[in-house]
């Protein structure tokens, strides 16, 4: 629960407005660029930032992700981009759905295990990312189905769905990740092209974002005071980000963000140790008897 004391100490650690405005612009730009993934920047920035416990970090990691989701979508809808409304819609209520799940989910899980999850989905992703840089993709951009069962709707409608409650509960929940699920989950299942991915991607997390935030908002693992401020300074980031993402070479650009989210990973890794050390009892050392 973020109680009175947790929100003075973030206010007061928390930096000036026009830091916390940077932050939300920065994630923005982020996640325009890969059509969600904004939450990996959050998360660590607002670790830093401010003094609140870690399920509170991921809630308003997911609350600053409105601006993201809704601008970008917009963007991408408006300015050359396109949406896969045939899966989308499903993984759009999909991910509704489980946003409600994965708020409340994040209450019972260890501090421990957030962390080790937040270092897996950065590594995977840095696995992805190096791939499609490489030009290693063993299916050559093409769909894991064919191309007939697609266009079936008793096969999209339900694995839509599907794939939209379990990534909308991993969002809510931790705040960070979605993006980065649902952009492959919709070029592998669904044939999707990247750009029409990411577009379709951040339209399916606007109502998941703010399902999630109303979620944490009501248990007390959100700072909505802060969010707002994220939210804003996110608007121009998120059209910025859809707009170069729409001009510039997306290998160029995966490159650039495995590189951050792999440093972000071993600094994760690097502070789990460091926290073991800190906590492990010390040894005692035994003294020989004199002769």
């Amino acid at each position: 629960m973020v109680t009175k004391a947790d929100k003075q100490t973030a206010e007061d650690s928390g930096g000036s407005t026009q830091a916390r405005l940077g932050v939300g612009f920065t994630g923005g730009v982020i996640g325009g660029l890969l059509g969600g993934g904004s939450g990996v920047f959050y998360v660590p920035a607002l670790e830093k930032l401010t003094s609140l416990p870690r399920p509170s970090l991921h809630g308003t990691a997911g609350a600053a992700n409105i601006a993201v989701c809704g601008v970008g979508a917009a963007t991408f809808a408006m300015v050359g981009g396109s949406i896969d409304l045939r899966a989308g819609t499903g993984m759009l209520v999909g991910a509704t759905v489980g946003a409600v799940f994965g708020a409340r989910l994040i209450l019972r899980v260890s501090h421990r295990l957030l962390q080790w999850l937040f270092i897996g989905i950065l590594l995977v992703t840095c696995a992805k990312l190096f791939l499609d840089a490489a030009g290693a993709d063993p299916l050559e951009g093409s769909a894991v189905v064919s191309a007939s069962l697609i266009e079936n709707v008793w096969f999209t409608v339900p694995v839509s769905i599907a794939l939209g409650v379990v990534i909308g509960a991993w969002s809510a929940g931790m705040g960070l990740g979605g993006g980065l699920l649902a952009v492959p989950a919709l070029m592998l299942v669904f044939g999707a092209d990247l750009t029409t991915a990411e577009g379709t991607s951040l339209l399916m997390f606007l109502p998941n974002a703010i399902v999630g935030t109303v979620v944490h908002a009501r248990q007390g693992t959100t700072d909505l005071r802060l969010a707002t401020l994220l939210n804003i300074g996110a608007v121009p980031g998120a059209l910025i980000g859809v707009l170069v993402a729409l001009a510039l070479d997306l290998k160029v650009l995966g490159l650039v963000f495995a590189v951050f989210a792999l440093a972000v990973a071993v600094r994760e890794i690097y502070r789990i140790v460091a926290e073991h050390r800190s906590t492990r009892p010390a040894t005692r050392v035994r003294s020989s008897p004199t002769t």
